[in-house]
């Protein structure tokens, strides 16, 4: 049996100086002898730094209790102002908010402080405590795609917790990262049988000994984190790009097999429009060269609104119009007569809206600036001519669609005295809406001037552009 002597201090205690009581242990030369502990009061030399004091008594094997305790102990910090932002909680996402706050780095986990842990102890209500990560199963990793703020690194916990930290100095966010990562690594470690912080020790025929040496004992690899983050079922950027590739396919195949348009229409769930359809395409689907909307609205204004004041000129209730918009492009039949559509503004307003909607103006893009040219002509008799032959070669959609409706513009003038409309007045509204060039040059009010004398003319001179009426 071995024996723990006490020995008297070597060495005067004032040329040493105070210490602290440290066991030393001593190793024989003989590597069959076993080791003996004794217990000696020593003063500590001031310029080496001290190893911990083994707390254990019992005998050892031939194992040197400084280095396991260097390998398996996670560094631990005592505390310093770092920038953190809580983003996910249990694999919930959360707003980013950046606070200062006192960190401090215990053996297994990370504890938040909003001051100094002194003042914190000293100002912590009874039954409060600091917050604080578990970092068994954590992972620790560099990030810049979560913030905008430069030296950030996330720790995302077993539980699905995911917290930034960041510093403005580079060496102190480093330090914090080695540190933790390294406590991290040890916990990992620690499930294997070495937990950090204490010196585990087994049983043995004679007596009680360390583990053996790391080398010695069966490799065990650690998870990869893909695989981690899979079972704690938590959405990480490996499991994000998957999920991004599954929704492409998903979306390809979907897009490959919808039914086309024409299918969609045969089946009634789309329906042809009226509004922003283009006039050629219009005319050919219902056999005719004038809307029948066009018709329907014109004949409605003639029945009853001939004498409004301020006909086309006043706007109706939008909310009325784009009403009368959905029913027209919904529904086959259009009763004008109803009496939802009695404000004859209404009719008028919408009239004005089929032709502003029109993919290709009333007037095509490539007669615009050839029109131009012609109202620019100093003599009457060849400015009609130049105008008729421009209107005579419009698409027969167009034409007899600008014919009804200078007719029925005419007849609105025949009742200027009570509607309050005139020739420049009727040019002011339908100039803008009949026709506009297919590029925007930047000369507005240069085009509205030219669109107004263009639909004033062809309004004085119908007769001599169109022929007389009825034929």
């Amino acid at each position: 049996m071995q024996s723990y002597t006490k020995q008297a201090p070597v060495g005067s205690a004032a040329s040493q100086g105070p210490g602290a009581v440290q066991m030393r242990i001593k190793t024989s030369a003989n590597p069959g002898e076993r080791l003996s502990q004794t217990k000696s009061m020593v003063m500590p030399d001031p310029g080496q730094a001290q190893k911990p004091i083994s707390r254990h008594r019992r005998n050892q094997s031939q194992h040197n209790l400084g280095d396991i305790s260097k390998t398996d102990h996670p560094t631990a910090l005592k505390g310093e102002y770092l920038n953190k932002a809580k983003i996910a909680d249990g694999g919930k996402k959360q707003r980013k908010n950046w606070t200062s706050t006192w960190v401090v780095l215990d053996v297994t986990q990370l504890l938040f402080y909003k001051e100094s842990k002194q003042e914190a102890l000293t100002n912590l209500k009874p039954g409060c405590k600091p917050e604080g990560i578990d970092l068994c199963g954590a992972l620790i990793e560099w990030t810049t795609d979560k913030s905008s703020r430069k030296n950030v690194f996330q720790i995302t916990t077993s539980s699905g917790n995911e917290f930034l930290l960041q510093a403005d100095n580079y060496t102190t966010i480093c330090k914090w990262h080695d540190a933790i990562k390294k406590t991290v690594d040890s916990l990992a470690r620690g499930k294997e049988g070495v937990f950090p912080g204490k010196l585990t020790l087994r049983k043995s025929n004679s007596s009680e000994i360390l583990p053996r040496p790391r080398h010695d004992l069966p490799v065990t690899k650690e998870p990869k984190p893909e695989k981690r983050r899979s079972l704690i079922k938590l959405n990480y950027s490996a499991s994000d790009s998957a999920d991004k590739n599954g929704v492409k396919n998903r979306l390809k195949k979907f897009i490959s097999r919808r039914p086309s348009m024409k299918t969609l229409q045969e089946k009634g769930i789309i329906k042809d429009r009226i509004f922003g359809c283009h006039l050629l395409t219009l005319c050919q689907r219902e056999g005719t060269t004038i809307p029948s909307f066009v018709q329907k609205c014109v004949q409605a204004v003639e029945k009853r609104g001939m004498e409004t004041d301020g006909i086309y000129r006043v706007s109706g209730n939008l909310a009325t119009i784009q009403k009368l918009r959905f029913i027209v492009d919904q529904e086959d039949e259009l009763d004008l007569d109803d009496c939802q559509w009695e404000d004859i503004h209404v009719v008028t307003g919408a009239l004005k809206m089929f032709f502003r909607e029109l993919p290709e103006p009333l007037f095509p893009y490539r007669f615009f600036e050839p029109l131009v040219e012609a109202i620019k002509t100093k003599d009457d008799k060849q400015r009609v001519q130049a105008v008729k032959k421009l209107v005579q070669q419009l698409p027969k959609p167009n034409h007899d669609t600008m014919k009804l409706l200078f007719t029925h513009l005419q007849k609105i003038l025949t009742k200027s005295l009570k509607n309050r409309m005139s020739t420049q007045g009727i040019g002011i509204v339908f100039g803008p809406t009949l026709m506009w060039p297919e590029l925007d040059s930047g000369n507005l009010a240069f085009n509205m001037v030219y669109q107004n004398q263009i639909v004033e003319f062809i309004l004085i001179e119908s007769s001599a552009i169109f022929g007389p009426a009825g034929k």
